[in-house]
């Protein structure tokens, strides 16, 4: 019997969709505004997800506490009111897309929950765009 538990949680992050081997022309034609090249912020909200059996003694499937904890020291904490291109590694060679956010944040997530649960990760860039990882 497995079940699914979410925290939700914001962070507000600035970013510029740009690839540094097309010309002007082709990024602007791509990714529009999104590639100003002074920027543009979000205020992105995200929800972790994992799935896995309650415990039979406190009947929790994951300690929210912790797993709120986790999201803090591990994603807001370094993503939260920063320049996804210039401030985090991970992006300096990566297009901080939406789909490429929640890849990351699954990939560092996942070093610090046991993988007897199943993590996802759904990240909205704005009220209407979302993107679900992995995505099955």
């Amino acid at each position: 019997m497995k079940v699914a538990v979410s925290r939700k949680e914001h962070f507000n992050a600035a970013h510029r969709l740009h690839n540094s081997s097309w010309s002007d022309e082709q990024n602007d034609s791509v990714f529009g505004k999104c590639n100003n090249p002074n920027y543009h912020g979000h205020n992105y909200e995200l929800i972790v997800t994992l799935i896995g059996e309650p415990n039979h003694e406190t009947g929790y499937v994951y300690d929210m506490k912790k797993l709120s904890d986790l999201i803090k020291e591990h994603i807001l904490n370094h993503f939260d009111h920063k320049n996804l291109n210039l401030d985090i590694a991970y992006f300096k060679n990566t297009n901080p897309t939406a789909e490429n956010i929640a890849i990351v944040i699954w990939r560092i997530l996942r070093q610090h929950i046991d993988n007897k649960y199943d993590l996802k990760i759904k990240l909205y860039e704005t009220e209407r765009n979302f993107v679900e990882y992995p995505a099955h």
